[in-house]
């Protein structure tokens, strides 16, 4: 989730019920059914049956629904509370850079 949330970063999580309302764009904790041991944090691209696709903020360097299907989620990021207090923004999307 580099570069939104950083290995070591302390995150304040709200724990969801099964059907809770998440929306695209939503930072959360997950599981994966097929890895049910391995704990995540990704953003919510969509809800799909089975669960919501996840994925992380960099696609090169990330598990996420790509590899391991449609994911539960277990909790909603709300803030961060070290190194940098304070809410999650929305991931913006880089200018396009010119070829000139």
């Amino acid at each position: 989730m580099t570069p939104t949330v950083r290995s070591g970063d302390r995150l304040l999580v709200r724990r969801v019920g099964a059907g809770a309302a998440v929306a695209a764009g939503d930072v959360v904790l997950a599981r994966f059914p097929a890895r049910p041991e391995l704990l995540v944090v990704k953003r919510v691209r969509r809800a799909v049956p089975g669960g919501h696709w996840v994925e992380g903020d960099n696609p090169f360097v990330t598990d996420d629904s790509r590899a391991f299907g449609p994911a539960v989620v277990v909790g909603r990021v709300v803030g961060r509370l070290w190194p940098r207090p304070g809410r999650l923004a929305p991931r913006r999307q880089r200018p396009a850079r010119s070829s000139a």
